[in-house]
């Protein structure tokens, strides 16, 4: 938070992101409230909606191939929920807005880590009895920590080079095999 408030106060940045912004947007015209509600009412169903199917898919998928729910939740589960997040942070990275694209992965992470699971949390306890929580839980802070130093070191600050992003997806690729192989067996 510190980062993104000192970042945020660089009138450069702020300048040429408004005029970039004023760019895009100059032939959009404004949505009316009743649409606008319309959409969210909408997204909200869809989204309700599209996640019992995920979960019961999941849970269908699970049994049917006698694979456990711990390893659907860490795969199939985990890449569906993030196909937004990767298709905002690709759509940025390809118009030059990196500082969108890493904030939506990081900003999703906090989000989920603390508000989401806080809340689950207060309405039911969560019982969490993963074959792996050991692993998962080191893996997300070795992720947290490698991002911190890729983002803060190196020849270029406060960037993510090709080969530290290919290294993160090796980790992830790494991480899945061993999940598979460990909870298959």
């Amino acid at each position: 938070m510190y980062y993104t408030v000192l970042s945020s106060r660089n009138e450069s940045n702020k300048d040429a992101l408004a005029e970039e912004i004023a760019a895009e947007n100059k032939d959009d015209k404004p949505m009316s409230l009743g649409k606008s509600i319309l959409f969210i009412v909408g997204g909200l169903v869809g989204l309700y909606f599209g996640s019992q199917w995920m979960v019961e898919g999941a849970k269908f998928i699970a049994s049917a191939a006698g694979m456990s729910d711990a390893l659907i939740g860490l795969t199939i589960v985990a890449a569906g929920t993030s196909m937004p997040e990767l298709a905002t942070s690709a759509t940025a990275a390809f118009k030059k807005n990196s500082d969108i694209a890493i904030g939506n992965v990081v900003g999703s992470n906090i989000f989920n880590g603390f508000l989401i699971l806080g809340l689950t949390g207060t309405i039911t306890p969560l019982p969490y009895q993963s074959p792996t929580a050991t692993l998962d839980h080191c893996m997300n802070m070795f992720a947290s920590l490698l991002l911190f130093i890729f983002a803060f070191s190196g020849k270029k600050r406060n960037q993510i080079s090709r080969i530290e992003g290919g290294i993160f997806v090796l980790v992830y690729i790494a991480y899945l095999t061993y999940l598979i192989s460990t909870i298959v067996k």
